[in-house]
């Protein structure tokens, strides 16, 4: 009653509103009216025959994270900044990809830490200060609340994810007659398989983590797969050990049940046991018993440690297929994803049959996941045979419809291999189309640290072979130190691009860089960066600039610390440094560095004495163009003669100057006399 008399309140209230707004009958006509209020005339006009009740809308169930997302949208990313997990410390933020790495591992390593104090001395953390207190933010309840020898005492103890202390506690109930039912024991055998029959340590929280994610961009797969797949063999056999609790405790249960088998099935896999795992798969048929999907889903990635020949290999996963048929298990996203990750190690046949594997997961409504593409690009994109650019190109047309979310541990590989391709097509059009599709909905998120530096580096040197010079320190600009930091082949990519563009008058910034990444140590960037600045003449700024940069990388082969061994200076290196002072009109900096060449036993290029004596000229430094010519006389260079009598008809030498310079001999003059005398006395 109280809402229908709300409802006609409301109405009326609407009525008597409309009425006084309505417009005269004269200037109606000069207005047109919208069709919402056509609309509401004509509800008003029957409202008065029947009187309709209003209907509210459904209220909208809004993302706890809407206003978070809503303000989050309305900032844009900071090119300056470094990534969010290094802003609690400035005195933490990285200056390149290898303190990046340092910096996130070592606060990983401290949230392990406080992990395992509070573990190994609950005792002293039971207070609660936090007002209000959300029990989802507080640390777990470690600590075995049950005493005694009982199965739920052995329940807790498997919750609490206790692996030494549940097997203990089996021992003692089977060794008591104390029956321990069978639904128990499977979840014993699952803690044991899972944790490979050890405790629960960082160390191997870590391996599982290094277990889940290919190394790089699988660059050492595609180099030597076959030495790869005998380390990973050698590795993974001394996991499981031989007639371990598990095993003991599989073969004293009274009754088995599937799940039994398919536990220790997967165990064995992840472990490295695969031959075992196969064995175990058989004794599971023999009993009359079915396997799961996630058993499949292992045994089909154990196929390439089974089976040697690639067909071999193809005939064994049809065989698991087809026992999925038989038993009528469904197979699921995870399934075919282990199927293409067989196929990424059978050579030809696995390119043949991958494209097949994508049209049954077609056929059955399954959507591919990252995972999927990671695979079939791996496939077809491996080795020194690249296929043309359509398969990426159909998988980049599905991959940019899209938002993933992580469904299978391989899919934060896609985009670094993704770019790897670009980078070995040398297509940039493909990488911009991948790069627009990583940076769509949350996509972004399958990138962490590592894997975000691989790809970008990727991205920047094909950017620095493809595309125009502008756009490439456009990009540079926007990525260095915020998105990822720069390795030494990015900067010498970059350095190629500037020479390829002539804009060599960047080089001075791109050094300043070189100093905050730390590599100005780096033999090779030093030799290229001295290269280009010396090769040509450019205006005095330009000099001026040059020289400072390599004054800076003068004190770097004098800068001696403990730890750092002294950079041994090339005939090259002193040469460059030398020819960018003089240039400058630096003379006694580019004397200093003429002088190292005796010290050094170098020879400096015919180039750098000119430049030398060219610049004396311009200081008006006689001296320093006498100093030159003995020198070259005391090297025995052909040189000095011709730097004699330069240095005789373009300086104003004084007495004591002409006298000092005749007074110089090279080395061959002095030889050349000598045996003259000797042939006179003969």
């Amino acid at each position: 009653m109280a809402a229908g008399r709300l409802a006609g309140s409301s109405w009326q209230r609407a009525v008597s509103l409309s009425r006084r707004c309505c417009l005269p009958a004269g200037r109606r006509e000069r207005y047109r009216c919208s069709s919402s209020s056509t609309a509401l005339g004509k509800t008003l006009e029957s409202s008065e025959v029947t009187q309709e009740e209003i209907v509210l809308p459904r209220r909208k169930t809004w993302d706890k994270l809407a206003v978070l997302q809503t303000l989050a949208s309305t900032v844009n990313r900071d090119p300056t900044a470094a990534h969010y997990m290094f802003q609690d410390d400035p005195f933490l933020m990285p200056k390149n990809a290898a303190n990046s790495r340092l910096f996130s591992l070592s606060k990983e390593s401290g949230r392990n830490a406080a992990k395992y104090i509070i573990k190994q001395f609950p005792q002293y953390f039971d207070k609660t200060f936090a007002e209000p207190n959300i029990p989802c933010l507080m640390p777990e309840t470690l600590t075995p609340q049950i005493e005694g020898v009982s199965e739920e005492v052995l329940k807790e103890r498997i919750h609490l994810r206790r692996v030494k202390d549940s097997v203990d506690l089996f021992d003692q109930l089977v060794q008591a007659g104390t029956p321990v039912s069978l639904e128990t024991t499977n979840s014993l055998l699952d803690l044991l398989c899972f944790y490979g029959d050890g405790e629960l340590t960082p160390e191997k929280e870590k391996e599982e983590k290094e277990d889940l994610e290919e190394p790089g961009v699988n660059a050492s797969e595609q180099k030597a797969p076959k030495r790869q797949l005998q380390r990973g063999l050698q590795s993974s056999g001394s996991r499981w050990r031989e007639n371990n609790n598990a095993e003991r405790i599989f073969k004293i249960m009274p009754e088995r049940n599937a799940h039994s088998y398919c536990t220790m099935i997967r165990g064995m896999v992840k472990h490295g046991a695969s031959a075992k795992a196969y064995d175990m798969y058989i004794d599971l048929l023999n009993e009359r018993h079915k396997a799961d999907v996630h058993t499949f889903n292992a045994l089909i990635t154990a196929v390439p440690y089974l089976k040697e020949r690639f067909l071999e290999r193809w005939e064994l996963a049809k065989v698991f297929l087809n026992h999925m048929a038989q038993q009528k298990v469904q197979p699921n996203l995870l399934t075919f994803n282990a199927l293409l990750k067989t196929l990424r190690r059978c050579g030809g046949v696995g390119r043949s049959m991958s494209l097949l594997v994508i049209k049954e997961m077609e056929a059955l409504d399954i959507e591919p996941s990252l995972a999927t593409y990671d695979h079939l690009l791996f496939i077809f994109y491996r080795g020194v045979d690249l296929c043309p650019s359509g398969i990426i190109s159909e998988v980049l047309d599905d991959v940019e419809k899209r938002s993933f979310t992580p469904q299978d541990p391989d899919d934060a590989n896609f985009f670094a291999t993704a770019m790897q391709v670009c980078c070995d097509l040398k297509d940039i059009k493909l990488a911009y189309r991948l790069n627009k599709a990583m940076e769509k909905g949350d996509n972004w998120k399958f990138l962490d640290m590592d894997r975000l530096n691989t790809y970008w580096s990727k991205f920047f040197s094909l950017l620095c072979m493809m595309e125009q010079i502008d756009v490439v320190l456009k990009w540079y600009k926007e990525m260095s130190s915020s998105l990822f930091y720069p390795t030494p082949k990015n900067i010498l990519d970059l350095l190629q691009a500037l020479d390829a563009a002539n804009q060599l008058e960047v080089i001075p910034s791109v050094w300043e860089d070189v100093k905050q990444l730390g590599f100005n140590r780096r033999q090779d960037l030093l030799e290229e960066v001295l290269s280009l600045m010396s090769r040509d003449q450019h205006p005095q700024e330009i000099q001026l600039a040059f020289a400072k940069c390599a004054e800076d990388i003068k004190a770097a082969h004098e800068q001696t610390g403990r730890e750092q061994a002294p950079l041994e200076w090339t005939g090259s290196a002193l040469g460059h440094v030398a020819l960018l002072f003089s240039r400058a009109g630096r003379t006694q900096d580019a004397w200093n560095m003429m002088e190292r060449f005796q010290q050094i036993n170098r020879i400096p290029t015919d180039q750098v004495m000119d430049e030398f004596l060219n610049c004396a000229k311009q200081t008006n430094c006689p001296d320093e163009a006498i100093k030159l010519v003995k020198l070259a006389a005391s090297l025995g260079l052909p040189s000095s003669q011709r730097l004699k009598s330069r240095t005789e008809k373009e300086f104003e030498l004084s007495e004591k100057q002409k006298k000092t310079l005749e007074s110089i001999k090279s080395d061959s003059d002095s030889s050349d006399s000598d045996s003259d005398s000797d042939s006179d006395r003969d």
